[in-house]
């Protein structure tokens, strides 16, 4: 019996040495610890060495600085009310380790329920093309900011920092028929833009001609008006001597018109006066003679008709004397 008794002072000093060591634990740099005394919360602790009584004390030791990532996929309904596929992930830490612990029975469900909502709400809000397409950035944007707001109603205790859309599809039903969709609109996008290109080929070339029509156009303006200018002038001139002598400007006029209109005349009748033929002179086949042979100098189409010419004047005349001379008898 007195060994005993010696012995149980020992025994409970052991066990009080256990109690007390079972109350020390350490806390790292990246994490917080939420006190509980007796089923109440008393405190929350940063990194360090920390004592707290067992069975009397709770410690729930919680991650704050690590950057946790939660994904999640499902079917949903746009806003043109067309089923679409999407996949994303959140990426979230925890700011508040003892709402995180406390305010939440299961704080992961309560997150997936809560990024479910706001996709949802977004992605109904947005049309097909949108979601697939053209606003991934401003829908991940949208459901960030709707899902921290819904986390802060809720007093989680976590942030959200980041949510990215992996993937956002039509269902495998209709992917053949949305693929279609896709390759049009790629079409119309490349023919849109050979289009572009061409007009912008097309335009500054139109241009170009355009201007250069209208300096030719500017050009026959000057050269018509000088022209008419130089008439008038004429016109005025002509008339200036006409009104001094009339009747030798008349016939200088006439003469002039005659020479113009008889320089490019290769064909000359003849009328004799007192008879009744006219002679044709075929000045075009007779200047297209024969070639001369080598050794021999042919004759110029200017002295061919002067010799014609001159046999012509010396032909009248004889026939002219020959008139008279029958007159006489």
């Amino acid at each position: 019996m007195g060994s005993a008794k010696n012995l149980l002072p020992i025994i409970l000093s052991g066990l009080l040495i256990l109690w007390a060591l079972g109350g020390v634990y350490q806390v790292d740099e990246k994490e917080q610890a939420v006190i509980l005394r007796l089923g109440e919360y008393h405190n929350t602790v940063g990194s360090g060495l920390h004592w707290n009584p067992p069975l009397i004390d709770a410690v729930t030791t919680i991650g704050v600085t690590e950057e946790r990532q939660y994904s999640t996929r499902g079917l949903m309904l746009t806003q043109d009310e067309n089923i679409v596929e999407v996949a994303l992930s959140v990426q979230y830490n925890i700011t508040n380790a003892e709402d995180f612990v406390l305010r939440l029975k299961t704080p992961e469900t309560s997150l997936n329920q809560a990024t479910d909502s706001a996709l949802r709400h977004v992605v109904g809000s947005t049309g097909l093309d949108g979601v697939i397409s053209t606003q991934r950035e401003q829908i991940a944007i949208a459901t960030a900011e709707r899902l921290q707001n819904l986390l802060d109603i809720y007093s989680s205790g976590i942030n959200v920092v980041k949510i990215n859309i992996e993937d956002a599809r039509p269902p495998n039903e209709v992917k053949a028929a949305y693929d279609d969709v896709i390759e049009a609109r790629e079409d119309l996008e490349r023919l849109v833009n050979e289009a572009q290109a061409y007009s912008n080929g097309i335009i500054p070339e139109a241009r170009g001609e355009a201007q250069r029509l209208r300096e030719e156009a500017e050009g026959y303006s000057s050269q018509v008006v000088s022209k008419s200018e130089g008439e008038a002038d004429r016109f005025l001139a002509l008339l200036a001597e006409y009104m001094r002598a009339p009747e030798v400007t008349r016939e200088r006029l006439y003469i002039d018109a005659i020479e113009q209109v008889m320089t490019d005349s290769t064909k000359i009748l003849l009328d004799t006066e007192g008879g009744n033929n006219m002679l044709y002179l075929p000045l075009d086949k007779l200047g297209q003679g024969a070639p001369a042979s080598s050794g021999q100098r042919s004759e110029t189409n200017n002295e061919m008709i002067d010799r014609v010419a001159n046999e012509v004047i010396e032909k009248l005349q004889r026939r002219g004397n020959q008139v008279q001379s029958e007159r006489r008898r």
